[in-house]
């Protein structure tokens, strides 16, 4: 990812970690500063379905929006399936509790800590909120339910959790585990059947779209055109959705990670299309 600052300019890589009051596993994360900046705004970044914040381009994004002279906050869901190593996927127990509450709640745990100015040197005046795919999704039900969320960026969100076939949903009714296998690793990845009974429950709760509707900040919605994980169509859907603070960037030839691979390759034309618009975007709603 292209720098704002001079080539080789230091930042400052903070590692933290949250524990929940319950018991829970532990959230972490990383916070990345210009040494020479005390930033007043911050962006928290959730990232998707199988993945993490050491994923690919989630790395890149982060040292970007950092460069920029904002506070970047990236966190691994405590039911990711990442093991303490931060690399591998080696806590699939955890995975096979992951749900997209639990999500959200976590994102929420994460604006708290940041608006409390628990993970910052001062407690920011604004604050963005930036996902991908699932994560995308998920931040906006969190952006929805939380006022302390100034403008949000998503890439290849997803516009609905109900997506799986009928052959999963029978199962998890049986009270069955779902195996879903990740390509890049070749493991299967348990999903326990509460993934599927908290949908069930909380059908209104978790509707991406009509959160997105309620929503009254800005909101950049950035597809690829050739995305065949989550079709540029599920972009539309919440355009469509959504109020007039939102708008809808469509990246000719770009699929679900605009070309970005694990472990990171470098930048595309598409991937720097994103990450550029979604820095002008932070510049022009945060600042």
């Amino acid at each position: 990812m292209r720098e704002t600052t001079p080539a080789g300019a230091p930042l400052t890589l903070t590692r933290w970690e949250i524990r929940p009051r319950d018991g829970a596993p532990p959230l972490r994360g990383d916070l990345r500063v210009r040494p020479d900046h005390t930033p007043d705004a911050v962006i928290v970044l959730c990232h998707g379905f199988k993945g993490f914040k050491d994923w690919g381009f989630f790395p890149a994004v982060a040292r970007a929006v950092a460069h920029r002279g904002y506070a970047a906050v990236s966190f691994n869901f405590s039911r990711g399936g990442i093991g303490a190593d931060g690399v591998d996927f080696s806590a699939l127990d955890l995975f096979a509790q992951n749900t997209h509450s639990r999500n959200v709640e976590e994102i929420h745990t994460v604006l708290d800590a940041v608006a409390s100015g628990g993970l910052l040197p001062r407690r920011p005046r604004r604050i963005g909120l930036f996902g991908h795919s699932r994560g995308g999704g998920e931040a906006v039900l969190a952006a929805a339910a939380d006022p302390r969320v100034d403008a949000l960026v998503t890439w290849a969100a997803i516009s609905s959790v109900e997506r799986w076939s009928e052959d999963q949903q029978q199962a998890w009714r049986r009270g069955e585990t779902v195996s879903i296998p990740n390509a890049r690793t070749g493991q299967q990845m348990p999903m326990g059947p509460g993934f599927w009974e908290d949908i069930a429950q909380n059908r209104e709760r978790l509707n991406i779209a009509r959160a997105g509707a309620s929503l009254d900040i800005p909101w950049l919605i950035v597809h690829g055109e050739e995305d065949t994980s989550v079709a540029a169509q599920e972009a539309r859907v919440l355009h469509q959705a959504a109020s007039d603070g939102a708008e809808l960037l469509l990246i000719p030839g770009g699929g679900h990670t605009f070309g970005a691979v694990h472990p990171f390759a470098g930048t595309t034309p598409e991937l720097q299309a994103a990450a550029d618009a979604t820095l002008r975007w932070f510049d022009a709603h945060l600042e």
